[in-house]
C-alpha cells in the first residue's frame, strides 16, 4: 500500500473517532427525563363550554375561560416556579359538584394532599400551572377534562360521590 492511501486511512481514522467522540459526548449531555407524563391536547366541547360560561355568568363569577375550556379564577398566583406536568405538588383542595355545590371530597383541616401533577384529572393539569406555590386559584370544570362519563364512588359504602358527565368545582391552594 502507498504512502498516500495509508495517510488517505489514518485521516479517515481520526475523522471516525472524532465524530464517534462528539456522538458520545452529546449523548451523554441529553438530560435524562424519566417523566411518563405528556400535556394533553384534549378540550370541552363548545356544548360544554357554553355551559360553564352560562354558569359563571348566572353566578356573577369573574372567571377567565382556558383554552382547554376550564374556566379559572386565581386568587392568589404565589411565588417560585410553576409546577409542570411532571411536577410533584402539595395542596389543600375542596372539590363541589356544579350546580349544586354537593361537596365530595377535601382535604381536611390545614392537611395537604401530595400528587404528581400528570396522574391527575386534566381540568388540573390544564389550570393548576397557572398558579405557584402560595397560589390559589377557583376552577370549574367540564366533564370531559375531569371524570367523563365515569361513576365515581366512596370505596368504602359504593356510595356516588360524583355522578357521570359531572361539572366540577375545585378550589384549590398549592402549597
Amino acid at each position: 500500500m502507498g504512502s498516500w492511501k495509508r495517510k488517505q486511512l489514518s485521516t479517515m481514522k481520526k475523522i471516525s473517532f472524532l465524530l464517534a467522540a462528539i456522538i458520545l459526548f452529546a449523548a451523554s449531555c441529553k438530560k435524562e427525563d424519566n417523566c411518563p407524563y405528556t400535556e394533553s391536547t384534549r378540550s370541552a366541547s363548545a356544548e360544554e363550554r357554553t355551559y360553564l360560561a352560562n354558569y359563571v355568568q348566572a353566578n356573577s363569577i369573574t372567571a377567565t375561560e382556558h383554552s382547554s375550556g376550564v374556566f379559572y379564577s386565581i386568587v392568589t398566583p404565589g411565588t417560585g416556579a410553576n409546577p409542570t406536568i411532571c411536577s410533584g405538588i402539595n395542596m389543600r383542595y375542596r372539590g363541589t359538584l356544579i350546580p349544586t355545590g354537593a361537596e365530595f371530597d377535601a382535604t381536611p383541616g390545614t392537611s395537604t394532599a401530595s400528587f404528581q401533577l400528570g396522574e391527575l384529572i386534566i381540568g388540573w393539569q390544564k389550570a393548576l400551572p397557572l398558579i405557584k406555590a402560595g397560589g390559589k386559584i377557583v376552577l370549574y370544570i367540564p366533564p370531559s377534562l375531569a371524570y367523563g362519563a365515569q361513576e365515581i364512588r366512596n370505596p368504602s359504602t359504593g356510595a356516588v360521590l360524583i355522578p357521570a358527565n359531572s361539572y366540577l368545582k375545585f378550589e384549590i391552594e398549592l402549597v
